[in-house]
């Protein structure tokens, strides 16, 4: 898979930018704040529809227009595909490939990206629904479908709330109606789980690897953390969804109590360990950016390794954030056949060697100069 043209309108500070993706490695050069960080969420957003910046496309219009356009030609399969979104501020969207109106599932299936940041560098101690966030976005890039999944729970979810909400200002109680909303949650709440589940053990193995590599003497592990689930080695989905039922009505009282779902997939959360201890408490900043590293790139084989097809890598300023074991095994791993656009404020921390089979762009003030 290759990215050949970007072209953008009225994206965030970005007026008009078109850049070609002649080589493999493509660097944008700019100061803070100039809009190097937009160019490359515009590429992220194509592949998921989803920001980790933001879940307000409004955000992404420029101050003073009416709407936004990305358009992306990419080589993929022996194919040309052509791709544009266009957003307005009356929340209409459109989606085309081909010049064709194209479903979100598809739309979605046809670019596939890792972006890393330094955003990331932080997943360990950030809060659960940041490390939630990126296990989702993960498994969406290889399961298009999952996202479905996940919009179901989040709307029966938030139907629950609100049926509590109202039962409790009515001093009313309707368990009956509890009982069906309870039993569409532990349905579709146990398949996400079942999901993600099999996926972090997919991960753990490519990344454990990767990280015995760069630390050498350190062994990497994940735990998906659920409160009812308390052998972390269940995968069979009925035995999750049973103990999801049980505990929905173990806490049913609180929850009526409360007015919200307490159990569930939006609660869990992931506990990373280096050689036994959790990475979030006991762990240096740099074990854990090496932990994070690991991931990343494994990211980059799972999807290949599942769609055949191999992922746009975007490095987004988190070159500047390693150190230089970390930031030259990163550039070491990036084989000849991985696109990479990588951001960063200049040259320097790249070796002349490097350098020589990049092309470099530098912006200012969201143009391309």
């Amino acid at each position: 898979m290759r990215l050949k043209e970007l072209n953008l309108e009225n994206f965030r500070n970005c007026e008009n930018i078109n850049l070609k993706f002649d080589k493999n490695k493509t660097l944008i050069i700019g100061k803070n704040a100039q809009g190097k960080t937009n160019i490359l969420e515009s590429i992220y957003f194509l592949s998921t529809l989803k920001s980790p910046r933001t879940s307000n496309n409004v955000e992404f219009i420029k101050i003073g227009s009416h709407s936004f356009k990305i358009d992306a030609s990419l080589y993929k399969s022996q194919t040309n595909i052509d791709m544009q979104f266009t957003y307005n501020q009356d929340k209409k969207r459109e989606m085309k490939l081909n010049g064709v109106k194209s479903s979100l599932k598809d739309f979605k299936s046809t670019l596939k990206t890792v972006l890393f940041s330094t955003q990331d560098l932080l997943l360990l101690r950030g809060a659960p629904q940041d490390r939630r966030d990126w296990l989702d976005r993960a498994i969406s890039q290889i399961y298009p479908a999952y996202d479905e999944r996940l919009s179901k729970y989040e709307k029966i979810r938030i139907q629950k709330n609100n049926f509590l909400k109202e039962c409790a200002k009515n001093n009313v109680t309707d368990e009956t109606l509890l009982d069906v909303y309870n039993e569409q949650l532990s349905v579709t709440g146990s398949n996400i789980i079942f999901i993600r589940k099999k996926y972090l053990k997919e991960i753990e193995k490519i990344a454990g690897t990767k990280h015995k590599t760069i630390s050498e003497v350190e062994d990497l592990s994940i735990k998906y953390s659920c409160a009812f689930l308390e052998d972390d080695g269940t995968d069979d989905i009925g035995f999750i969804q049973t103990r999801f039922k049980a505990s929905l009505e173990e806490r049913k009282i609180e929850e009526m109590r409360r007015c919200q779902a307490c159990v569930g997939p939006h609660r869990d959360d992931l506990i990373f360990y280096i050689n036994g201890l959790d990475a979030s408490k006991f762990a240096s900043q740099g074990q854990q950016r090496t932990v994070v590293l690991a991931l990343k790139l494994s990211e980059l084989d799972i999807i290949t390794q599942k769609t055949g097809d191999e992922p746009v890598l975007l490095l987004d300023d988190v070159l500047a954030e390693l150190d230089d074991i970390r930031q030259n095994y990163l550039l070491k791993s990036i084989t000849e056949n991985t696109q990479t656009i990588i951001t960063s404020v200049d040259t320097v921390l790249f070796e002349d060697e490097f350098l020589k089979d990049v092309q470099i762009y530098k912006i200012e003030n969201g143009k391309i100069i």
